[in-house]
């Protein structure tokens, strides 16, 4: 499908990130399995699935801190990991776990991430003032690292991991301890970011904010079992998806289940979330039928699917991945 170019992207610049075949073995245990990847510049994509589906791994390649077994990878132009110091100046990184020094204050740890990067003194100056106020941390600035709440640790290692104003920047969970606004503000910062032409990779297990992603891949046991835009995702989704209200849904839950058309049921307060097989011409019939011989008063009706329906499809053993452009991509996106 033809995009136009966001902004600052020129249309016919090459993507921020290429992998092809990217595997990464620890002796018998096959962590990332010939995943193939190709993301545009000046696009937040994420990655999103369980701990153990390989993110993590995928991204320590992605930035040159690991090697991988097989497959190419090219980030910005270089290739990885040969270029990878040549990278270092260009790529943020910012990992799960508070990386900075929590003895200090939170300008001495900009002004050391500053040297870090051997940033010349007045662009240092200027840079550490700026994300100062662009990450709120004015009132922060005398105040040490380990003092500062979950929301605010947040914020400074943003801070930090922009300091030197990347054009790629990988997100390592960024969001798994903090609370809902401090997310929620967190992606805006991300938006901005992006709208100024920086790349932004970022896993999460959240499904509301792979949902924020210009694309995403979902990730299971180390394989790319679905690619594109959240929103074609949804609307390729392989499978109907009915929803049933009951008064007792655990009772409505054990007459569909076994059924050989459903291959998910998902509670969410009193209502069910099923999935059915995409062979079956009249979902929602077939469940109320399932209901009413089981003597289950339920209201019965065919429904959106959401992202969650994309993941638990995605990842039933032998399923096909729904991708955004409509084919079927199998494991090996």
């Amino acid at each position: 499908m033809s995009e136009s170019a966001p902004p600052g992207m020129v249309a016919d610049e090459p993507p921020a990130i290429e992998a092809h075949g990217l595997t990464r073995r620890f002796g018998h245990v096959l962590a990332v399995d010939h995943v193939t990847l190709s993301i545009p510049r000046a696009r937040i994509y994420g990655f999103l699935g369980p701990n153990g589906s390989g993110k993590s791994t995928t991204i320590r390649m992605l930035c040159g801190l690991l090697t991988p077994t097989s497959g190419t990878i090219r980030v910005l132009g270089h290739e990885v990991p040969r270029d990878a110091e040549a990278l270092r100046a260009r790529i943020g990184y910012m990992t799960q776990k508070f990386s900075l020094w929590e003895d200090l204050t939170v300008r001495e740890n900009l002004e050391f991430i500053a040297q870090v990067y051997t940033l010349e003194r007045a662009r240092a100056k200027r840079r550490i003032a700026e994300v100062i106020e662009e990450f709120r941390l004015e009132e922060l600035e005398k105040r040490l690292a380990g003092t500062l709440s979950g929301g605010q640790r947040q914020r400074l290692a943003l801070a930090a991991a922009t300091l030197h104003e990347p054009q790629l920047l990988l997100l390592d969970e960024p969001t798994s301890a903090v609370d809902p606004q401090s997310r929620r503000d967190f992606w805006e910062s991300l938006f901005a970011l992006a709208a100024r032409g920086t790349t932004i990779l970022v896993s999460t297990h959240y499904m509301d904010e792979a949902e924020r992603c210009h694309g995403l891949a979902i990730l299971n046991q180390g394989r790319v079992v679905a690619e594109g835009p959240p929103q074609q995702l949804m609307a390729r989704l392989p499978m109907h998806v009915v929803e049933v209200q009951a008064d007792d849904a655990q009772v409505a839950r054990r007459a569909l289940h076994g059924l050989p058309d459903v291959t998910s049921l998902a509670q969410l307060g009193l209502r069910l979330h099923v999935l059915v097989r995409r062979e079956v011409s009249e979902p929602a019939r077939l469940v109320r039928q399932t209901l009413a011989a089981a003597g289950v008063e339920a209201e019965v009706e065919d429904a959106r699917p959401n992202l969650e329906d994309v993941f638990v499809a995605a990842t039933l053993p032998g399923a096909g991945a729904p991708s955004g452009n409509g084919a079927e991509r199998g494991g090996t996106a």
